[in-house]
């Protein structure tokens, strides 16, 4: 009977051994035989600049022109299947082509292609670049058939609070805003400083915003009511002067039928150019002025 016993032991060791070996040498179910792992970039890291084009003079003032939506984010849809997102890519390298052909200004564009960015990515290339200006190109769309024209919108005061304290606590007072170095100041001064950025960055975007209707006069249809505020957040810099223009309603036949057409989109294109053209020349020269 001993005998049996210790054979029957080691027969449960041994096999309980083998089992142990042949899981070693098992694959997990559900898992491929081959697998490709890829180290993704860290959510933290900043996107790629983009190239810009023009005059090799530094010294020359640079635009950031951002094409609208992109990638997943096809924006408004029109009643034949346009879509925003190719739209405002269309118009976006006009109007980079129409500045390039005259010479003056340097052009860069947050995207060029079919790519997803980010809200907060799109104005962040433009303070990256040191931009002189930041324009966002768009197509709405509304339920309302009389829904029509292009439209100008600059950052409204709804919000700027929020906006203010959000940037001191970005920053940390270790940062500058308009070129003004925040280190070092109270409280007080911060947000005295945030808030003059603010007024000051508001009143240019306001005089760019009035030259885009002025030169657009005679070729561009506008809406009734074309010179908007809102607190896009595509337009909160408190660095630069921003703008975003809705080019036309996409769900309005008539306006999608505009923006679809190469004629319209080069008077588009030149009238917005000369608007950033004379906007950046007036700039220039009141900076210049003691």
């Amino acid at each position: 009977m001993l005998i049996w016993v210790v054979l029957g032991v080691a027969l449960a060791v041994m096999t309980a051994a083998a089992i142990l070996v042949a899981l070693s040498f098992a694959k997990p179910a559900g898992i491929p035989a081959n697998v490709i792992r890829i180290a993704l970039p860290s959510g933290a890291a900043q996107i790629g600049l983009p190239r810009i084009d023009g005059p090799a003079d530094a010294s020359r003032p640079l635009v950031v022109i951002d094409a609208g939506h992109g990638g997943h984010d096809p924006g408004a849809s029109g009643q034949r299947g346009q879509r925003e997102k190719a739209i405002t890519l269309t118009l976006a390298l006009a109007l980079r082509d129409a500045l390039l052909a005259d010479g003056r200004v340097r052009v860069a564009l947050t995207r060029d292609n079919d790519r997803f960015l980010a809200l907060e990515e799109r104005s962040g290339i433009a303070r990256r670049l040191k931009a002189d200006l930041f324009l966002s190109i768009h197509a709405d769309a509304s339920e309302s058939p009389d829904a029509t024209g292009a439209t100008v919108y600059t950052l409204s005061d709804r919000g700027s609070d929020a906006i203010a304290d959000a940037v001191a606590r970005r920053e940390n007072k270790a940062d500058t805003v308009n070129g003004v170095e925040l280190g070092g100041k109270s409280d007080s001064v911060t947000a005295i400083l945030v808030s003059l950025s603010q007024r000051e960055m508001r009143e240019r975007s306001k005089a760019f915003a009035a030259l885009v209707l002025r030169e657009g006069q005679g070729k561009v249809r506008f809406h009734t009511d074309p010179e908007r505020e809102a607190a896009f957040v595509v337009l909160k810099s408190l660095d630069l002067p921003s703008a975003l223009i809705e080019a036309g309603y996409i769900s309005s036949p008539d306006d999608a039928s505009a923006l679809a057409n190469p004629g319209w989109r080069k008077d588009f294109a030149g009238a917005v150019a000369s608007a950033i053209e004379i906007y950046l020349a007036r700039t220039n020269v009141a900076s210049a002025l003691p």
